[in-house]
């Protein structure tokens, strides 16, 4: 234990002190000291050798006081108490001249008057004055003391003088008048008949030339709002309407209002007609809202909202921000500097001659020798990005990108049918297979417009290759699967297909299902719209090749496929399902949900950082003449689909997994699972062995029993009108669907909340998306395909046809190798998409793992049982974690482990940082 001049290392294994009448337990010294339990200390506690004065939840490391803090003030009636207070304040581990400047200026402010002024609020009424009980204001009297203290963290001391008959204390108020914000991560409050008080924070305090009023910060204790003490209504209300804000003016960088607003800042009118983009949002194209900044208008287009360029801020409420560990992989080489430094030096290096690969080991020398730059570029690079390593210097210059590991096992396995099939169930985008209920597939398009409905895919380019079935007894049967882009591309084809350098086709997939329960490709439908609305389209059906002319069709055929899978995985799957569908719920929970709730509580870990990366994406990725418009094929129509299918196709109450798994089916359920009430998670695979659905049924069944055991705490089944009569989670309930996703409002299949099943059910989904819906479809991108010729996110030509272009096809036959390459990503495309997806499959040092450790200057939650609850979450999360690495090692599940099969690990829920094809973050938070 050290004194409080000094600053203390934290123990994530660490618990609070607590006083003993008016002394800590784990002290008796009276000196004036903070000090922090040691681990052994604390495994001696938990093994019941030290007393303990008060079953409380267990909490994180945090700083006490310990001495005597009980003291007589005034008259022999002990009408004052004289109680201390310990604020936990993270630094910044590296500051700019500036910053130190203005640290030393605020310390030396701070010791003539304008300093932190602090106030303790009693959660009951004092009946004279029929308002809450209060302390009287105190300042904290060490900062200036501590002014040159080395470290993290800084704890710093403040003592009340209160009423013996103050009560518990329920909230505190900070008013920073401090020139500079500071990052307090919690305050604990020692002196008081009940123990330590906990004031978990978190949060950055303003100065009050930012922010002229008081923060607020509740203690540990959750309330529902009918339960909440007398003394802390009105601030319960009060920090609700400051959150909410009024809905005008333009937000600065310190202001912590949560608002919404249209997709109307994507495209940049003024500067020029080729970079405006349609709003998403509204009747016209539905889609849900992000978080408001109130910018003005462009200059051209009143309705477009004006753009912030990086490198500089988009606005996001000042605690979503990036904290300092996340922001500096971020600023030293991860999204950011992708986008700020490699991809325009790229552009200045190679973009005069915007080549193809000449070879498929050139593409190969990316990984070995690397990518040659100008003379003059490397040492700046090198400098900046994390994912290139640097090798040996030489004259040219070289970088050179991590080898992904697709490539690890079984360089060639991308050319096999069976691999491009497993990566329909293991792979990046596993969420889109479906079972095929009818032959043939149909289209759910307007046949008036696309033609008619039914595919070109017919019994004759299937029968022979069905193990002896008929095609009707593989229906039947259960055998029959599709990748089926048809209805979600063909709209846009022809729009696509008029851009410069951009080829696509509307494609369908058929597999049959093996004997030994592995997939094999038996056809693809390439499909293009009709000349002339309701004429008969033109589709190409491709079958597994019979010769090397045929081969190479087929291998462009699986190239258009997987570039339609990486559209679709990017714009929908990814993108829209888990970050832009996820926002509105984050918005209007920290509007309707006061800190104190216990269904913030239980949600606040899984909407970390998810409004700063999706402004960011909004930035710089999703935005016109972005990185997604100019990596994947769909270029300038990219979030028109999205919208698009948000419009059609997205449905809450099917974004579970059980419900999506049940609903994937080509024409009516059962899909890829059957409702079965035998099973824990209430359905069953009808594919024996498809890791994504296995590992994630895993994660639903461990988070369900998580919620509906925590729910059960606060709205039990003997009490059935609770949820009904909860003021604030009706309202972020109606808030989130009426407003945030107001496109959808009078949708049918919005579910109703009024029992806890209901509320389990909800929160389950929003927990899932964004955590192991989120990690499966992100964490991959670049070990499974960085490799971009196994999965090109665009193509730039079709497949050559003699009766249409004989020129086109001589080409073709004289060389399918330069053929195939100039049809996917040139040099440019490729490394640019190779450096972006690089930098979004990265874990960063200060991430937060499902199931782990709950982290912070002060306890979660003071509820024991709610505690408990959580730490049997966590043991089967831990044990849902071994059982998927005990299936990668069995040989029977071939889609998993084989001769040069990759492990499936991306719901495996633990990792280290950087790019590990593995762990599942709680949010949504890259």
């Amino acid at each position: 234990m050290a004194a409080c001049n000094e600053i203390i290392g934290f123990s994530p294994l660490g618990r609070s002190s607590f006083l003993s009448g008016s002394r800590s337990v784990l002290l008796g010294s009276k000196q004036n000291k903070l000090c922090f339990a040691s681990p052994a200390l604390l495994a001696q506690r938990r093994r019941g050798r030290l007393p303990s004065v008060k079953k409380a939840a267990a909490t994180p490391v945090v700083a006490t006081i310990s001495e005597e803090v009980v003291k007589l003030v005034a008259g022999k009636q002990q009408e004052k108490l004289k109680v201390r207070a310990a604020l936990t304040v993270r630094r910044k581990l590296k500051e700019d001249l500036k910053e130190v400047i203005v640290n030393q200026l605020d310390a030396l402010s701070d010791k003539i008057g304008r300093n932190v002024v602090l106030e303790l609020i009693s959660t009951e009424i004092n009946p004279r004055t029929k308002k809450p009980k209060k302390s009287g204001e105190t300042v904290i009297k060490d900062w200036y003391e501590k002014k040159n203290v080395k470290g993290e963290r800084v704890v710093y001391t403040a003592e009340f003088d209160v009423d013996s008959a103050f009560g518990e204390p329920g909230a505190i108020t900070v008013v920073n008048r401090h020139q500079k914000e500071f990052f307090l991560e919690g305050i604990v409050i020692e002196g008081f008949a009940c123990g330590p008080v906990h004031f978990p924070c978190n949060s950055w305090v303003q100065s009050t030339k930012d922010l002229p009023t008081k923060r607020i910060f509740f203690s540990n204790k959750p309330y529902l709002p009918s339960e909440t003490p007398a003394g802390l209504k009105e601030l319960r209300k009060k920090e609700l309407n400051e959150l909410r804000g009024d809905g005008n003016g333009v937000r600065k960088r310190s202001d912590r209002i949560y608002d919404y607003a249209t997709y109307n800042d994507l495209g940049n009118p003024d500067r020029g007609i080729e970079f405006a983009r349609p709003t998403l949002g509204g009747k016209k194209i539905p889609y849900p809202r992000r978080c408001r900044t109130g910018r003005p208008p462009t200059d051209t287009n009143m309705v477009a909202e004006s753009r912030i360029e990086k490198p500089h801020p988009i606005y996001v409420p000042r605690d979503e921000a990036f904290e300092e560990l996340k922001q500096g992989a971020f600023s030293a080489g991860r999204l950011k500097a992708v986008l700020h430094n490699f991809i325009p030096s790229l552009i200045a290096s190679i973009s005069a001659d915007n080549h193809d690969f000449q070879g498929f080991h050139h593409i190969d020398n990316l990984y070995k020798e690397g990518l040659v730059l100008k003379l003059g570029l490397q040492e700046h690079l090198i400098k900046k990005l994390p994912f290139v390593r640097k090798i040996q210097e030489s004259s040219e210059g070289l970088l050179r990108y991590d080898t992904p590991r697709i490539l690890s096992k079984d360089k060639f396995a991308w050319l096999r049918d069976d691999e491009f099939a497993r990566q329909a169930v293991a792979g990046i985008d596993p969420v889109t297979i479906e079972r095929l209920q009818a032959f043939p597939p149909v289209s759910k398009l307007d046949s008036e417009i696309y033609g008619p409905p039914e595919s070109a895919i017919t019994e004759a380019h299937i029968s022979g290759q069905l193990e002896g079935l008929t095609v009707q007894q593989a229906v039947e049967e259960g055998k029959l699967f599709v990748l089926d882009f048809h209805d979600i591309y063909l709209p846009f084809i022809e729009r696509i297909n008029a851009m410069d350098g951009r080829k696509a086709y509307a494609t369908r997939t058929l597999f049959f299902l093996n004997p030994i329960g592995t997939l094999k490709p038996v056809a693809i439908e390439l499909g293009l719209p009709p000349a002339q609305p309701g004429a008969s389209r033109s589709s190409v059906v491709l079958t597994p090749p019979r010769d090397a002319t045929t081969n190479w069709l087929w291998m462009l055929g699986k190239a258009h496929v997987c570039s339609n899978d990486a559209g679709v995985h990017q714009l929908v799957n990814h993108w829209l399902r888990t970050h832009a569908s996820m926002e509105p719920f984050i918005l209007a929970a920290h509007r309707q949900l006061s800190a104190m709730h216990p269904v913030f509580k239980l949600l606040h870990p899984h909407m970390r950082y998810t409004l700063e990366i999706n402004a960011l994406a909004r930035q710089s990725l999703i935005n016109a003449d972005g990185v997604i418009e100019s990596c994947f094929t769909p270029g300038a129509v990219c979030m028109e689909m999205s919208a698009a299918y948000y419009k059609h196709h997205w449905r809450f109450d099917l974004e579970g997994l059980p419900a999506d798994l049940v609903r994937r089916q080509a024409l009516h359920p059962p899909g890829m699972a059957v409702e079965d009430p035998t099973q824990p998670h209430g359905v069953r695979l009808v594919l024996p062995d498809y890791p994504y659905a296995d590992d994630g049924l895993l994660l639903w069944s461990a988070i369900t029993s998580y919620v509906r055991s925590y729910i059960q705490l606060y709205y039990p089944d003997s009490d059935p009108g609770r949820i009904r009569s909860d003021s604030e989670l009706q309202a972020w309930y109606h808030e989130s669907i009426n407003v945030g996703h107001g496109d959808h409002r009078d949708a049918p299949w919005w579910p109703p909340l009024d029992t806890s099943d209901d509320l389990v059910a909800f929160l389950t989904t929003l927990i899932w998306l964004a955590s192991a819906q989120h990690a499966a479809l992100n964490f991959g991108q670049y070990p499974l395909g960085g490799y971009v010729p196994s999965r090109p996110p665009l193509m730039r030509r079709l497949v050559p046809d003699p009766e249409h272009d004989a020129d086109e096809y001589r080409a073709f036959l004289a060389d399918p190798h330069r053929f195939f390459l100039s049809a996917t990503p040139s040099v440019l495309q490729a490394t640019k998409f190779m450096a972006v997806v690089d930098t979004l499959s990265m874990h960063s040092p200060d991430e937060e793992y499902l199931g782990g450790t709950r982290e912070g200057a002060a306890a979660w939650t003071a509820d024991e049982e709610a505690e408990a609850a959580y730490r049997n979450f966590a043991d089967e999360v831990a044990a849902a974690e071994e059982e998927i690495k005990k299936r990668n090692a069995d040989p029977t599940r071939r889609n998993r482990c084989g001769a040069g099969v990759l492990p499936y690990e991306l719901l495996a829920p633990s990792s280290p940082p950087g790019v590990t094809a593995r762990g599942v973050p709680n949010s949504v938070s890259i």
